[in-house]
C-alpha cells in the first residue's frame, strides 16, 4: 500500500501556560473635561424635553430610554462608561454599531468618519432630569467624571425612529416587536401587554423568543397603530413580520434520464453520528427513508408537495452529495432525522416565521445532534445594526460548540447590491455556524454562482459566507434524488444543496476519525482546507471547500498539518508551539493557521455580539528580542491585518480579536523561524463591558507548515515529536477519496 501521511493530532500536548504581557500608553482624549461638559449640557436638555412629552402609560415604572453615542476612540470594552452611568442612575440595555464623523479627534487629528457604538441606556425619567440639573456643577473629580469625554452625542429615540422598513398604509399587519428585556423594567412583555390594552390593542403575545437582553414578540395590529406601539419606551424596533423563504432554484428542476440507479444495500458508515435536517419533509415510503427518518413535530399541518421536493433534494445532498449519474450511489456516512417544519406556502401565513423557528428551537433544546442543516429561513438580508430572532436563538443554542450547523446563505445574489439586497440572508449570519455559498463547478475552474448571496456578514462574524461548495447552475446542475416513488434523479441548483453537501463532508470526517476529532475541530478543518482563490472574500468567503476527504486528512511529504483541541481558562495565556523540524528550513515556509471557538452572544449589542475573544500573537524566533530584558521573543504580524474580509476601520479597532473563526496563511523565509509559537490570550466581555466568566473556553486550532524545498518535512516532524503528536488514523475502513 502506498504511504499515506495522515494529519497529526494531540497538538494540545505541546501547549503550556505562559505569563502574558500587557501594557499601553496613557489615553489621549479628544475633549477636555470642560469641553465635554459644555457639549453635553444642551444635548441632555433636549433629551429631557423629549422624554417628558411621553405619555405616562408608555413609561413602565417611569422608565425612559436614551441613546448615548461614544466617540469612536472609546469603543474598546475598557473604555465603557460604566461608572458614569451608575453614578447618574442609568443602565445600559443594548447597543448597535453606528458610523459617524466626530466633532474632534485626539492629538489634533482631522475628524474622519468611523464606526462607533451607540448605547441604549434606560432609567427613571427622574434620573435623566437629575443628571441634567447636576451636570452644570459636575466636578472633574466626581465619580464617573472621567467617562464624560467619551460621549460624542446623547439623544432620545422617537417612535418613528423605531419603525424599521416599509409598512403598508392601511389594514391589519403582523408585526415583530423587539423589546429591551434587561434594565429596570421587570416582566417587560407583561407590561407591554398592559400598555397595549390601554391603547385598545388587547393581544395574547403568545409567540415570543427571548435571547440575551431582547424579547422578540409577534403582534397583530392595525398599521395605523404602529407609532403608538413604538412609543412604549422599552421597544427597540418594530417591523412588519418578515416572510419565510424556501431556497427555491431559479430554474425549474427536471428529471435526469438514466437507465438504472441503485441504492447501496448497506447501512450508513457510522450509525452513531446524529444528524438533523429542518426542511419541507419527505414523502411517505420514499427510497431515501432507508437512511432518513421523517419526523413531524406535534401540531404541524399537512405537507406540501413542493416542500417535500425540496426536502428530498436537501436530504439527498447530505446522503450522497452531488450525484454523478455515471457512477453508483455512494454509501451515506450517517443516518439523518428529517424534521418537517414547513406546512404553509410562504407568503400565505404571516405567523409562519415564528411557528417554524419554534419547531426548530424545540428540537434543539430537547435533543443533542452532532450536525444540523438549515436551508430555510427569514427572507430579509442581514442588517448591521440589528440581530434577527432566528440568528439570536440559533447562536445561543450552538454556543457550546458541540453541534456543527451548516446554513445556506440564500439565493438572492443576483439582486441589486444597492441597499444590500444581494447580501446573505438570516440566519446565515450566525457566528457559531458555517454559512455556505454556492460555486458553479465541482471541478476547475470555478467561481461564485450568480444567485449565491454575498457577504459581508456583521462584525463580528464578518467573513460570511465562510466558504462555497458546488451548488449547480443551468449549465452544470446539482444532481439529487427525485422526489417520486420511483427511484430517479433530478437536476437542480441552489445554496439549499451546497450547505448539506458540506455537512456530508463534515460527517465523513467524523465517520473517518470517530470521536478523536471533536465537532469544533471538524469545523476548523473544513475552514482550514478550503481552496483559496483570488475572488473577493465577499463572494466566496475563504474559498471553495475541500473536494474530498483526502484533502482534509492527508498531507504531502513537504507538508505537516496538526490539530490542537483544548480549553483555555479566562484571562489566561497559553503557548502553542508550531511543529517544525530541527535546524534551518531551506527557502520559503508557508504557515497556515485556523482558530475556532464557540461563544455566547449578546444580540442586544450587535457590534459587541460575541462574548469570547481569543487573541493570538505569533512569535517566529525564540532568540529574537529587540530588548534583551524582554520576557518573550519578538512578535510578528500573523492574524490581524492578514484577515481577509475586514474593512480598514475594523482592522484599526482590532475587531478581528472578537471573530470566533480566524484563518490566515503567511509565508516566511525558513531562516527567520526557530521554535515558532502562537501565544493565545482569552479575553471576555459581556454586553460590551469587561466580564470574568467562570468557565474555560474550548477551542480547536489547526496549523499547517509547508516547505516545498524540504521533501521530507512530514517525516522529520513526526520523528521530532514522536512522543507527543500522533497520526490520526481511521477508526473505520472507508475510501478516503469518497
Amino acid at each position: 500500500m502506498a504511504k499515506r501521511n495522515f494529519l497529526l493530532g494531540k497538538g494540545e500536548r505541546l501547549v503550556e501556560d505562559v505569563a502574558g504581557v500587557r501594557g499601553g500608553a496613557p489615553k489621549s482624549h479628544p475633549y477636555t473635561f470642560a469641553e465635554a461638559k459644555d457639549r453635553i449640557v444642551p444635548m441632555l436638555a433636549r433629551v429631557v424635553r423629549g422624554i417628558d412629552h411621553l405619555p405616562p402609560e408608555a413609561c413602565p415604572n417611569d422608565a425612559a430610554v436614551a441613546a448615548v453615542t461614544l466617540n469612536p476612540e472609546y469603543i474598546a470594552k475598557s473604555y465603557f462608561p460604566e461608572k458614569l452611568l451608575e453614578a447618574v442612575g442609568l443602565e445600559p440595555v443594548g447597543s448597535r454599531p453606528r458610523r459617524i464623523t466626530p466633532e474632534k479627534r485626539s492629538k489634533g487629528r482631522e475628524p474622519e468618519e468611523a464606526i462607533t457604538t451607540e448605547l441604549f441606556v434606560m432609567g427613571p425619567r427622574s434620573a435623566f432630569r437629575a443628571w441634567r440639573s447636576q451636570l452644570v456643577n459636575f466636578a472633574e473629580d466626581a465619580v464617573g467624571a472621567k467617562d464624560l469625554p467619551s460621549i460624542e452625542q446623547i439623544s432620545a429615540p422617537t417612535a418613528r425612529d423605531k419603525v424599521k422598513g416599509r409598512v403598508p398604509k392601511t389594514g391589519k399587519v403582523v408585526f415583530e416587536v423587539v423589546l429591551h428585556s434587561s434594565g429596570g423594567v421587570k416582566g417587560v412583555v407583561t407590561q407591554f401587554q398592559e400598555y397595549l390594552k390601554k391603547i385598545g390593542l388587547e393581544q395574547p403575545l403568545g409567540r415570543r423568543f427571548d435571547a440575551g437582553g431582547l424579547s422578540f414578540v409577534e403582534l397583530e395590529a392595525p398599521v395605523e397603530a404602529v407609532e403608538r406601539i413604538a412609543t412604549f419606551t422599552p421597544v427597540r424596533a418594530v417591523r412588519q413580520m418578515p416572510m419565510l423563504r424556501i431556497l427555491r432554484p431559479s430554474f425549474r428542476s427536471s428529471r435526469v434520464p438514466m437507465e438504472t440507479i441503485e441504492l447501496s444495500t448497506k447501512g450508513p458508515v457510522d450509525p452513531s453520528i446524529r444528524v438533523a435536517i429542518f426542511d419541507g419533509g419527505l414523502p411517505k415510503g420514499h427510497p431515501v427513508t432507508k437512511w432518513a427518518k421523517p419526523i413531524d413535530p406535534p401540531g404541524i399541518g399537512a405537507a406540501w408537495d413542493e416542500f417535500q421536493k425540496h426536502g428530498v433534494g436537501v436530504t439527498s445532498a447530505f446522503l450522497f452529495g452531488h450525484i454523478d449519474p455515471s457512477k453508483p450511489l455512494g454509501r451515506p456516512y450517517a443516518p439523518v432525522d428529517h424534521y418537517r417544519v414547513l406546512d404553509t406556502m410562504p407568503g400565505q401565513d404571516p405567523h409562519e416565521l415564528y411557528e417554524v423557528l419554534g419547531r426548530i428551537d424545540s428540537v434543539l433544546v430537547n435533543k443533542k445532534y452532532d450536525f444540523i442543516n438549515l436551508s430555510i429561513g427569514p427572507y430579509p438580508p442581514v442588517e448591521d445594526d440589528d440581530v434577527h430572532a432566528w440568528t439570536a436563538v440559533l447562536d445561543d443554542r450552538l454556543s457550546h460548540g458541540d453541534t456543527l450547523a451548516t446554513i445556506a446563505v440564500g439565493n438572492n445574489g443576483s439582486r441589486p447590491a444597492k441597499d444590500g439586497l444581494n447580501r446573505i440572508q438570516v440566519p446565515s449570519d450566525c457566528v457559531n455556524a458555517l454559512a455556505v455559498g454556492a460555486c458553479d463547478n465541482y471541478e476547475t475552474p470555478w467561481q461564485r454562482c450568480v444567485y449565491s448571496s454575498v457577504g459581508p456578514g456583521r462584525s463580528p462574524g464578518v467573513v460570511k459566507p465562510d466558504f462555497v461548495e458546488f451548488g449547480g447552475n443551468l449549465q452544470r446542475p446539482f444532481i439529487v434524488v427525485h422526489d417520486g416513488r420511483e427511484l430517479a434523479l433530478e437536476a437542480t441548483e441552489g445554496t439549499s444543496f451546497s450547505a448539506p453537501s458540506v455537512m456530508r463532508l463534515g460527517a465523513g470526517v467524523r465517520a473517518h476519525f470517530g470521536t478523536n476529532l471533536g465537532i469544533l475541530a471538524i469545523r476548523a478543518l473544513l475552514v482550514h482546507t478550503t481552496e483559496p482563490s483570488d475572488f473577493p472574500c465577499e463572494d466566496v468567503g475563504r474559498g471553495r471547500v475541500a473536494r474530498s476527504l483526502d484533502e482534509i486528512v492527508l498531507c504531502d511529504d513537504d507538508t505537516v498539518r496538526v490539530v490542537y483541541q483544548g480549553i483555555i481558562a479566562p484571562a489566561r495565556y497559553i503557548r502553542a508551539p508550531i511543529p517544525v523540524p530541527s535546524g534551518t528550513i531551506p527557502g520559503k515556509v508557508t504557515i497556515t493557521a485556523t482558530l475556532c471557538y464557540p461563544t455566547g452572544v449578546d444580540p442586544h449589542h450587535p457590534g459587541n455580539y460575541t462574548r469570547a475573544g481569543l487573541e493570538p500573537t505569533f512569535r517566529p524566533h525564540d532568540q529574537k528580542r529587540k530588548d534583551p530584558k524582554q520576557a518573550h521573543p519578538d512578535s510578528k504580524g500573523f492574524f490581524g491585518k492578514t484577515q481577509s474580509g475586514l474593512m480598514e476601520d475594523e482592522l484599526r479597532r482590532d475587531a478581528w480579536k472578537w471573530e470566533n473563526c480566524l484563518h490566515t496563511s503567511v509565508t516566511f523565509m525558513g531562516k527567520t523561524l526557530r521554535n515558532p509559537v502562537l501565544d493565545i490570550h482569552y479575553n471576555a466581555r459581556q454586553a460590551g463591558r469587561d466580564f470574568a466568566p467562570k468557565e474555560a473556553l474550548p477551542y480547536a486550532l489547526v496549523v499547517s507548515v509547508h516547505a516545498k524545498h524540504l521533501g521530507d518535512l512530514y517525516d522529520r516532524v513526526v520523528r521530532k515529536y514522536a512522543k507527543q503528536l500522533e497520526a490520526l488514523r481511521p477508526v473505520v475502513e472507508i475510501p478516503v477519496n469518497t
